[in-house]
């Protein structure tokens, strides 16, 4: 004997009942079978709602009602041949007049009692039932239609009925053995010993399922849903969720627990006894394994087999000095909620005996509070207990597997993973058997956490980076496409998919609900952006609350920058070419450096000097492995050198500084490169990263540009008047020229000052052939004192400031 079990959405509508048909015609050629079905689609959902209407005195229930019989009867209409037609439309509609009549009498009394409801609950079941078992019979597949309340004998717990085994056990036998056909089994519904309706919970089925199956010694139990088996995680919430081959049955029993919702938690208990084989298979993909569930269950070594959920929980906590020692406590405390039928998902207990914390649903939070605060009062007057406290919004997620127990180390690598994401974890408890460790956190952090976890335990085929990215023009329009072009690369060698979920410039931000087209963006950005505002982008960035996300700033605002404390707050990285908060006060870098600290994220900044070149990761390394920096020497405005490499006679400088802003060598306002400013910020980071507190201020700028021109208000105006310079700035060249010197805009550290100036240098120094834009750096230091370490490239440009920025995004999914 094998018995099949088909959940709602698997006879959700006439095609999928075709193929649940099909299943059970292959199965009954090398089995007797016990069928058991759920009731269709939503059905169960309608009726509840059929009756709170009813008990309300509203009449739409009869429409409601209405729409319950057309969709059985087109379903009877779709499925059966003309003559067969009559017969079960008929035998439809007798049931319709009796769950009619019991609506009307809950609308009579105005009051919906539990054994109403659960009768109420049972024509679902018993209507799909009917269906099923006779389309099955006008199929070939013959069968017997069994009443499952006169098998399954329960208390009368209405809702949730408590089943008596042994006499359910001996009628099931008794009905079955009186034929040797296959049987057809309403699932949900049972009846008290004097058969009063009454149901088995919410997901029932599964667990008459499991009760026929124990009942009948059977082969095996199936139950068939529309997944492919058990997942790793809810795939709702996780894409890169997989079917697991194996469990064992109490890794079920703990992933069921905690919120799995591909099988009802007391469905295992029957089974796990005689030791039958549980399988979880998809009615729209039969020809997959599915996921086996039995005694050896375990299919695989990793620690972890599943992540689970439950949401909506809330913490009660009891706490008081006068615990400490006092016998007895925990016995009352769970006797009271006992009494008062509150169910406890999770116990924590501090070591020192001072705290009791416990998790409940949030619609038993108020009855277990008024419990407790009722069997402590005595000691709430004596001042041996505090206040409860009651912590809301919360939820539990259970790591679930057999290994774990044998696994060093695998609680720690739960909570830094979580701690990297900026989740923070209200309480931890774990079982004897080490099966299971639950975590308490914000339901805002579930989607987040479980990714994060999933990440970490299920070796998941990317590692995904979340990016935010704002500022899209020259440098951010680059980074966007070197992510495009380089995406399949770094699936298929790296195991990393970068992942834009919003972007912005000055004027337009766009969030997607799924990831944005990077073929299309700007087209996406300009027709379906709405109107910038920083504040809301953060906002919607911090609402997202997506694992790994990463804020990446390709502007050169002081406005952005400003937000950079928040974001990192949030437990999001931030990558920044924009130079602004890393050359601000020395204070505020500091504390941009300690909150990404603190919060487990970074602050990466490395295209703030030298572009693409690897300069403050060098300086870095060398601080890091014990070298000391004595002076630094530096051309940094690959923009300024461009324009006094292209400056050479019969040129005009207004004509190059021009070029330069075509080339997209300098910022917007080109007087930004032209004053030094950019380069006093270059020297003034270098010198911080050398571990000197320095100010901009006191970096000493030997600036040769005019000043009258430089006080110009407007860039345009500034571009419109430096043609009347050029004959100054001609003057300059020919100077340099008849020494046989070239001029060149340099930055120096020693001492701990810093400055920065124009200069004319001879062919005897390195900064002498340096090429169009072109960065060139030399450290000396206890190390490299004879020789300087010489870092030498293009500084300047979008693609290769673009460059810096993707390595600074790369580097992160290996912290």
């Amino acid at each position: 004997m094998k018995v099949l079990k088909f959940g709602g959405s698997s006879v959700a509508h006439a095609e999928n009942i075709r193929k649940v048909v099909e299943i059970i015609k292959k199965e009954s050629q090398n089995h007797r079978l016990a069928v058991v079905a759920s009731a269709f689609g939503e059905v169960t959902d309608v009726l509840q709602t059929c009756g709170q209407l009813a008990a309300k005195g509203d009449l739409s229930y009869q429409k409601l009602l209405k729409d319950l019989e057309a969709q059985h009867f087109e379903l009877a209409r779709s499925l059966f041949s003309l003559q067969q037609q009559s017969i079960v439309v008929s035998e439809i509609k007798i049931l319709l007049n009796e769950l009619d009549d019991t609506c009307h009498g809950i609308y009579l009394l105005k009051e919906l009692f539990p054994s109403s409801h659960d009768h109420l609950l049972s024509f679902g079941e018993r209507l799909s039932s009917l269906v099923l078992s006779s389309f099955l019979n006008e199929s070939g597949v013959y069968n017997i239609l069994l009443d499952s309340r006169e098998l399954i004998v329960t208390d009368a717990n209405f809702g949730h009925a408590q089943v008596q085994f042994e006499i359910t056990y001996e009628r099931i036998r008794q009905q079955v053995e009186k034929t040797e056909s296959n049987v057809f089994i309403p699932g949900f519904i049972a009846a008290t010993s004097d058969g009063k309706p009454t149901t088995l919970g919410r997901g029932g089925s599964d667990y008459t399922a499991a009760l026929v199956a124990a009942a009948l010694d059977a082969d095996s139990l199936e139950i068939w849903t529309d997944v492919d088996g058990v997942m790793t995680a809810d795939p709702r919430r996780v894409s890169s969720a997989m079917p697991l081959e194996k469990l064992s049955y109490e890794e079920i029993m703990e992933l069921s627990h905690f919120g799995a919702k591909v099988i009802f938690p007391p469905t295992i208990q029957p089974v796990m006894l005689k030791n039958i084989s549980l399988y979880i298979k998809n009615t729209f993909r039969p020809e997959q394994p599915g996921t086996l569930i039995c005694k050896n269950g375990n299919g695989t070594t990793l620690p972890v087999k599943g992540l689970s959920n439950i949401d909506n929980i809330s913490l009660l906590t009891l706490t008081g000095g006068g615990m400490v020692g006092m016998s007895g406590v925990a016995g009352r405390l769970f006797s009271a909620l006992s009494d008062r039928k509150v169910n406890v998902i999770f116990i924590t207990q501090a070591s020192s005996e001072h705290s009791i914390t416990l998790a409940v649903t949030e619609d038993q939070v108020a009855v277990a509070r008024q419990a407790i605060v009722a069997e402590f009062r005595d000691e709430k007057a004596l001042s041996k207990v505090d206040e409860v406290l009651v912590e809301s919004g919360l939820s539990v997620v259970a790591l679930v597997g057999d290994h774990m127990k044998s696994s060093v180390g695998l609680s720690g690598k739960a909570f830094d993973a979580l701690g990297k994401n900026g989740i923070n974890i209200r309480a931890i408890a774990q079982g004897s058997t080490e099966r299971n460790i639950s975590i308490v956190i914000s339901q805002n952090d579930v989607s987040k956490a479980l990714n994060v976890l999933h990440e970490t335990f299920f070796l998941s085929k990317y590692k995904k980076l979340h990016l935010f990215l704002v500022g899209v023009g020259n440098v951010g329009g680059a980074l966007i496409r070197q992510i495009r072009e380089q995406s399949e690369y770094l699936k298929a060698e790296h195991g990393l998919e970068l992942r834009v979920v919003a972007m912005a410039n000055s004027r337009k931000m766009w969030f997607g609900e799924k990831d944005l087209n990077l073929a299309e963006w700007k087209k996406d950005l300009s027709e379906a952006g709405e109107t910038m505002d920083m504040d809301l982008f953060v906002e919607k960035m911090k609402d997202k609350n997506l694992r790994n996300a990463v804020f990446v700033d390709n502007t050169a605002s002081r406005d952005v920058a400003g937000y950079y404390a928040e974001i990192l707050q949030k437990s999001i990285s931030v990558v920044a070419s924009n130079k602004i908060a890393a050359s601000n006060s020395y204070i505020q870098f500091r504390g941009l450096l300690k909150g990404a600290l603190e919060n487990n994220v970074k602050f990466l900044y490395e295209t703030n000097v030298g572009a693409g070149l690897p300069v403050l990761k060098t300086i870095q390394d060398m601080l890091k492995s014990g070298d000391e920096i004595h002076q630094i020497q530096a051309v940094l405005s690959g923009s300024l050198n461009f324009i006094f490499n292209h400056f050479v006679g019969g040129t005009d400088f207004s004509d190059v500084v021009k070029e330069a802003m075509k080339q997209g060598y300098t910022e917007p306002d080109p007087r930004i490169d032209l004053s030094g400013e950019d380069v006093m910020r270059k020297i003034l980071i270098l010198s911080r990263e050398c571990g000197l507190p320095l100010e901009f201020d006191q970096i000493q700028n030997k600036g040769f540009m005019p000043e009258a021109l430089m006080k110009i208000e407007k860039t345009e105006d500034f571009l419109a008047q430096l043609p009347e310079y050029n004959k100054y700035f001609e003057e300059l060249r020919k100077e340099a020229e008849q020494q046989q010197k070239k001029l060149r805009f340099v930055a120096e550290l020693n001492n701990g000052k810093a400055s920065v100036g124009l200069q004319q240098v001879s062919s005897d120094q390195p900064y002498y052939q340096l090429d169009g834009k072109d960065n060139i750096v030399l450290i000396y230091s206890r190390r490299y004192n004879e020789q300087p370490l010489v870092i030498k490239g293009a500084g300047a440009g979008a693609s290769v400031t673009a460059s810096g920025v993707f390595a600074d995004i790369i580097s992160l999914a290996n912290q």
